[in-house]
């Protein structure tokens, strides 16, 4: 319930913040213009509270906080008075109109540099791109545990996320992947991912792991917290003790430990398990025991538990000076807006599943998810939600922003506005697109809630 909760209030407050700066954005540049703005709506529905200004603009805080709107005076919606017509938004001229139209965009771009900046700032920490085990298709291309990725096909990376977006699109652009490495020993080192070589209909949400490539914060180390009365590692292994191979296969994760042991059983006799304990390197002989009855009956087991739930520190934080951040967090836009252009580029030609298309219910747990990892991180989604918003509304859907400047160019084209009939075709048409994308991305979120 605490998360459900959680995740409704930071979705309220990411869409009231970043719709309301894009209403605010249409706003200022329509007073700019000398158009009279009626009313300026934090939200939908009966207003809670309102207050009007001088120059007659109704501002208002609505019921349904899920947006907000900016309603102009428009003598296609109310009849307006000969000495107003002059205010109007529909008689300003196609330039300006367009500049008024454009400004929504605008503003969530300028927020969302505004807001990365914030974050440089402030400083965001991850975890670097290091792998802590590699096998299958990133083995046999030589790349190794302890390989910190530094740049994919000349992109540097500095993050795990970073790392697994380029792969990603490598993958979904059916690309090999030239990655550069630092070893253990800091030496760079370059290979060669062969990424086309992954069946057609790969999962594109696990790409690394199916190249064979773990990341080295998510390992959990194979360090004992229980070992089981009459167990096979009872008298041998100890609370404490961190398995380092078993059966002279190095272990490098405890998720590694109950296949290798399964090994071990089926090859029969005993074997050695090599630990580290206090400091020390220990190797001692165990002879697995197979398990009888229950949900565990003729596997090999160990009798061992292991520490688990313990978050590993951050080992890679990005953090500017107020002035280094400013062109960081420039550069910071320009990547996030490619990426997003580019996979909805790719969902266009088929080369990138329908599957990423989000809707609101993702929306609301990834804002939960990130306000609980720090203000550094809940920055960067309102960036990268900010930038969403920016990029969709400039989309060439009518009743979008897009859609209207559409028409606009249109207009200074053939020399007059487009007829009230054609416009008003555009406006079902585009309630038809978006409404199916809405029921795209709501389909997506559902099946989402129950993964397989």
């Amino acid at each position: 319930m605490a998360d459900f909760l959680g995740s409704v209030w930071w979705m309220i407050v990411s869409l009231g913040v970043l719709v309301t700066f894009h209403e605010f954005g249409h706003y200022w540049v329509a007073r700019r213009c000398g158009v009279k703005v009626l009313r300026f709506s934090v939200g939908f529905g009966r207003p809670l509270w309102s207050r009007r200004n001088r120059n007659g603009t109704e501002f208002a805080i609505a019921a349904i906080p899920l947006g907000g709107y900016v309603k102009m005076l428009d003598e296609r919606e109310v009849e307006v008075p000969a000495g107003e017509r002059a205010v109007a938004f529909n008689n300003k001229s196609v330039w300006q109109r367009i500049a008024i139209v454009a400004a929504g965009p605008a503003a969530n771009l300028l927020l969302c540099i505004a807001l990365l900046w914030a974050m440089f700032v402030i400083g965001r920490q991850d975890y670097s791109a290091t792998l802590g085990r590699s096998a299958g298709m990133a083995a046999a291309a030589g790349l190794e545990a302890g390989d910190r990725i530094i740049d994919i096909d000349g992109r540097t990376v500095a993050t795990w996320a970073e790392a697994s977006m380029a792969l990603t699109t490598a993958a979904m652009d059916r690309q090999d992947a030239r990655v550069r490495v630092l070893d253990a020993l800091d030496t760079p080192r370059t290979r060669v991912l062969p990424l086309s070589t992954l069946p057609a209909g790969f999962d594109e949400r696990t790409v690394p792991q199916q190249a064979g490539l773990a990341w080295q914060f998510q390992l959990q180390p194979a360090q004992v917290d229980s070992v089981a009365e009459d167990s096979a590692a009872s008298g041998h292994l100890q609370r404490g003790d961190l398995i380092l191979a078993v059966d002279g296969q190095r272990v490098e994760s405890a998720d590694q430990v109950a296949p290798l042991v399964q090994q071990l059983g089926e090859r029969g006799g005993p074997g050695m398990i090599e630990v580290e304990r206090d400091g020390q390197r220990l190797a001692l002989e165990v002879l697995p025991r197979k398990a009888q009855g229950g949900a565990g009956d003729g596997r090999w087991l160990l009798g061992v538990g292991f520490v688990s739930g313990q978050a590993p520190a951050y080992d890679a934080r990005q953090q500017y000076g107020p002035l280094a951040a400013l062109p960081a967090a420039v550069r910071e836009s320009g990547r996030l807006a490619s990426d997003s252009l580019g996979m909805m580029r790719r969902m266009l030609t088929g080369h990138a599943s329908v599957k990423n298309i989000s809707g609101p219910i993702t929306i609301a747990r990834v804002a939960n998810a990130s306000a609980e990892r720090g203000v550094d991180w809940f920055l960067y989604f309102l960036a990268l939600l900010s930038l969403s918003l920016c990029i969709i509304n400039l989309l060439p859907i009518p009743i979008l922003d897009g859609g209207h400047l559409l028409y606009y160019l249109i207009e200074l084209l053939k020399g007059s506005p487009l007829s009230e009939r054609a416009m008003a075709a555009g406006q079902y048409v585009g309630l038809a697109l978006l409404a199916g994308l809405m029921g795209l991305a709501f389909y997506n979120d559902i099946l989402g809630l129950f993964p397989r």
